[in-house]
């Protein structure tokens, strides 16, 4: 069976940490070895983590690294400190989803077909209430959307060991610049993109995406999600962003990406999805961008 590792990170996560720690431990068709990294908590996640690596030799936890203060500096951290030189593949996990059984099978599929060097899926997103929404990410890649959008939830991504093989290094390299990117996610995908690494978004969902008042994401849905999205966007932190990733992964296209008619003139390029893009223009023509 393909050795895989799963890179879970942690904060104050004692109210879904069990379940999902269960699924993961259940993949069917694959080997798991799951490394954890509880940021500074306050609940007692660290203390169960650690109670359980005793118990369970699939699971790590790694040292305590003191307060890392966000889910993506904690992925940088477990991608820093986890040596995934020997696994067939690479996935991230959140805390507080569920998987479905044959989320990393069916990722490892498509990785060794050769179709592709990175696999991430679409989710459906369930509430406590009972209902549920499929999250569509999958949509055609577009020339430059990896500079503005990530390829959906970071906890589907599962990256071959060709991809890992370049990515380590050079987060490794680069993790005091990293500190300038909040998500994790978005600067893998544009990463991969700009490697010339194939990306395959697979429209089945792979897990339950838990929907509760702590997500940090979440699926951006509600009226309290768009005000929140509508002040990034007042503030500039989303046109921040677009420019340290540039800057990270390809920096001999950042100046185009401050180019408000470079924007304009590809826009279409810029978004997957066409609603998301014809909005970018938008938001461009008046400024707010």
């Amino acid at each position: 069976m393909p050795r895989m590792a799963v890179l879970l990170a942690a904060y104050n996560g004692m109210a879904w940490l069990q379940q999902q720690v269960q699924s993961i431990l259940a993949q069917q068709g694959v080997q798991v070895a799951l490394f954890i990294s509880v940021d500074a908590s306050t609940d007692g996640t660290r203390a169960w983590v650690q109670a359980l690596s005793q118990a369970e030799p699939a699971v790590t936890l790694l040292p305590d690294a003191g307060r890392l203060g966000s889910a993506g500096a904690n992925f940088f951290h477990l991608l820093c400190q986890v040596d995934c030189a020997n696994f067939d593949a690479v996935a991230f996990a959140d805390q507080d989803d569920i998987w479905l059984p044959d989320k990393l099978q069916r990722a490892w599929q498509r990785l060794a077909s050769g179709a592709c060097a990175v696999y991430s899926s679409n989710v459906l997103a369930v509430w406590d209430d009972g209902r549920s929404q499929l999250i569509d990410k999958a949509q055609p890649q577009k020339t430059l959307d990896y500079f503005f959008e990530a390829a959906g939830p970071g906890c589907t991504y599962v990256l071959g060991a060709s991809a890992m093989a370049q990515l380590q290094p050079w987060v490794r390299a680069n993790a005091h610049a990293l500190r300038a990117v909040d998500l994790h996610d978005w600067l893998v995908y544009a990463y991969c993109r700009t490697q010339g690494l194939r990306w395959y978004i697979d429209p089945v969902p792979s897990m339950h995406y838990r929907q509760h008042a702590s997500n940090q994401v979440g699926i951006n849905a509600g009226l309290s999600a768009y005000r929140k999205r509508w002040a990034l966007l007042r503030s500039h932190w989303f046109r921040r962003q677009v420019l340290a990733i540039a800057r990270l992964v390809a920096p001999q296209q950042a100046a185009c990406l401050q180019q408000r008619w470079f924007l304009i003139r590809n826009f279409y390029q810029l978004r997957r999805r066409r609603r998301d893009a014809w909005l970018l223009l938008g938001l461009l023509l008046l400024g707010i961008y």
